[in-house]
């Protein structure tokens, strides 16, 4: 480990299916040690999580980083957005966490959207019309199906919440990750109590919400840490708003996330409001918005096909005329919770290599068509998209962004955004910057840029046909029913 230039800071990111930390020199943004720990997810008709996992996760991680974390001054959480963590009196979960892509609960989405003054009402109120994602579906979900664990329920987190709490025994959260719940307003910027008293959850059972700048708590004793006590801690945020932090943006540039879930967003200085509920109206961490489109399908569904396949994700061919949509999780854009993989067009002559490739072009298609909504109506829709994430280094993601997209593509060099947002974040709570500015001093954004290549027009209008005509089908789902 290299001298350190000025203090350092702990950034943390609590992803799906594994946790990262990273020890980070405030000046230069020198990653000085990391660690990383796995955690599982429930397979069948459920996706959850013991949240106890994730910190126990978290420890071993920080353990990993050595002596630097102890040395730490500041350390922040970024997490996947949207679970819903149910803990007793005495701070335990109640059950494992339903997560984000967890859509059991699309059915208590489309009731809560009717009861509540339909999509644009939910919009303007929330900034987000409700999908089977968001953290108030999963309340009224298990209300309804498990209402022995509702009863036992003393406090409701989200992911970052959670581990946040367990460093300094204080229920806090922050206005990015509440944003995604359902129950936040983006016009007064606090809980919304018709929402609350409609999904029947008490608000005294929900955290603090902690002001940008703001210092969360400080490391408490116990929990074997390698922390020294006293260490500030901030208030965290979800992870696309942590990404956004670890890039530095601007308001209007672009960023194609490619991770177990696909994102499209970008910063913007006005509050969000799309009835249709294609672009989530989510609040940044600093104080500004991040209008976000998402999909259930990107890597882990294009790795699977490849894996059925018996292929090496790489392995794509051009040509031929079949089309994928591997909506394998169900998907939220477009608004498929029940949809399965569909397969179109295949013919004798069709490869391996050109099945795997209408794998990409399907999950692609998806982040690109809500693109455009995401994006206010002056940014430059010609400016290099940002790609980012865990398929951002892969030559057929790539390739596949800039022939769908038809713009340059710039892929920074930095890895680990989340976890280094969240490193910006602690910084800022010694420095007294903007997070962002932080990241921007780090130099996080510098990468190659890959040109422009033509738009490939046929492939986007054959997948929109396609999708248009079994939309019936998707809806319906496999098992030939809706719900």
């Amino acid at each position: 480990m290299s001298a350190a230039e000025g203090p350092l800071v702990v950034g943390v990111d609590t992803s799906t299916q594994s946790t990262k930390a990273l020890v980070v020199d405030a000046s230069t943004g020198q990653v000085v040690a990391s660690g990383q720990a796995p955690h599982t997810v429930s397979t069948g008709a459920g996706r959850e999580s013991d949240p106890r996992q994730w910190w126990d996760a978290l420890r071993a991680a920080l353990h990993q980083c050595g002596t630097a974390a102890h040395e730490a001054a500041a350390v922040s959480i970024g997490g996947q957005q949207h679970g819903l963590v149910t803990l007793d009196a005495h701070g335990e979960p109640v059950r494992p966490a339903l997560l984000w892509n967890d859509v059991r609960s699309a059915p208590q989405a489309r009731r809560l959207v009717e009861e509540l003054g339909g999509p644009k009402s939910w919009a303007e109120r929330t900034g987000s019309v409700p999908a089977a994602s968001f953290t108030a579906t999963k309340w009224a979900w298990l209300a309804e199906h498990e209402p022995e664990a509702v009863r036992a329920t003393t406090a409701v987190r989200l992911p970052h919440d959670y581990l946040t709490e367990r460093l300094t025994g204080e229920g806090t959260t922050d206005r990015g990750d509440a944003s995604g719940t359902g129950w936040w307003s983006s016009g007064s910027e606090a809980y919304d109590e018709e929402v609350l008293a409609h999904i029947g959850l008490d608000p005294a059972l929900l955290p603090r919400v902690v002001r940008p700048g703001e210092v969360a708590g400080t490391v408490h004793a116990g929990g074997d840490l390698p922390f020294s006590r006293g260490t500030l801690v901030a208030a965290g945020t979800g992870d696309n708003a942590a990404a956004a932090l670890g890039l530095g943006l601007r308001p209007g540039v672009p960023v194609v996330s490619l991770g177990t879930s696909g994102t499209v967003y970008a910063v913007s200085t006005r509050r969000p409001s799309d009835s249709t509920g294609t672009v989530a109206g989510f609040a940044d961490a600093r104080g500004d918005w991040l209008p976000l489109a998402c999909t259930l399908n990107c890597t882990l569904a294009v790795d699977r096909v490849a894996a059925l396949l018996g292929l090496d994700r790489e392995a794509v061919e051009p040509g031929g005329a079949v089309t994928l949509l591997p909506y394998l999780d169900g998907e939220r854009t477009p608004n498929l919770p029940n949809a399965s993989g569909l397969l179109h067009g295949l013919r004798h002559d069709t490869t391996g290599g050109q099945l795997l490739q209408a794998a990409y072009d399907g999950a692609v298609h998806s982040l690109l068509g809500a693109l455009d909504l995401v994006l206010d109506a002056d940014a430059d829709r010609s400016a290099p998209l940002l790609l980012i994430g865990g398929g951002a280094r892969g030559t057929a993601w790539q390739q596949t962004v800039r022939r769908l997209s038809g713009r340059p593509v710039q892929v920074p060099e930095a890895r680990e955004l989340v976890a280094l947002g969240a490193a910006a974040q602690a910084a800022g709570l010694l420095t007294g910057e903007d997070p962002a500015a932080v990241a921007r001093r780090w130099g996080t954004d510098r990468g190659p840029v890959l040109d422009a290549m033509e738009r490939d027009e046929d492939t986007l209008a054959r997948i929109t046909g396609v999708l248009s005509d079994a939309a019936p089908l998707l809806e319906r789902g496999p098992n030939g029913n809706g719900g």
